[in-house]
């Protein structure tokens, strides 16, 4: 189920050299149900601390981030732990897969963690994988399979536990432009099929462009 966020008047700030350097400054914004968005702009403007927010991975300094009804600040840090592993998928530009698994079992060890019977997230791994075209690579390891498919498998194993928002990382950072190109439409096909709240960081102005709606950052803040 797709969910609204919200996110108001956040700030983060991070202490370096003995001060408190700022590096968001009073973000609001709201990605309604099911939006594909994309966030463009310069290194070091605050892109990635900014969907470490929405993800549940840090507080901010200030402000809200609410998902439908749930305010995360009211949250304790198991219990946003809990809603972060349930509620929020990752990918990142690099896939951070376990190299010593298959591609099958990569994607089995989220509903793992949940003490999900070992058939049942077996026959889930399997079905996501095949359809995103890699239903002949199940018993592959990350280091037999290209980069675009190790893509996909983290792809998959994001979406494996049926989360409410998809956060994506520079997902297409690190592949080749055809295969960024592949891993984008794939992103938006899966957004489109799912109604899949994303929100995608690129640096790829021509990708950025094909989500539902572009927000650009600038010094730590948002330049819709």
């Amino acid at each position: 189920m797709s969910v609204e966020v919200l996110v108001l008047d956040v700030t983060k700030s991070f202490p370096r050299d003995g001060e408190r350097v700022e590096v968001l400054k009073g973000i609001s914004l709201r990605i309604a149900p099911g939006e594909l968005v994309a966030i463009a702009g310069p290194s070091g403007v605050g892109k990635s601390t900014l969907l470490h927010l929405l993800g549940a991975l840090e507080r901010p300094t200030s402000g809200e981030i609410r998902y439908g009804e749930t305010a995360l600040s009211s949250l304790s840090d198991s219990a946003l732990a809990e809603f972060r592993n349930r509620q929020v998928g990752f990918v990142f530009q690099f896939h951070h897969l376990l190299p010593e698994f298959t591609a099958l079992e990569n994607v089995m060890l989220p509903l793992l963690i949940r003490r999900c019977p070992a058939v049942q997230a077996r026959e889930r791994a399997r079905t996501l994988l095949g359809q995103v075209g890699l239903g002949e690579r199940l018993r592959h390891r990350p280091g037999e399979l290209s980069g675009g498919e190790q893509q996909r498998v983290a792809m998959v194993r994001a979406l494996v536990g049926e989360p409410a928002v998809l956060l994506a990382d520079e997902p297409t950072g690190n592949l080749d432009s055809k295969t960024g190109e592949e891993t984008f439409e794939l992103l938006r096909q899966l957004n489109r099929e799912r109604r899949l709240t994303s929100v995608i960081v690129t640096h790829n102005e021509a990708l950025a462009s094909r989500a539902d709606r572009v927000l650009r950052m600038l010094d730590g803040r948002m330049m819709e």
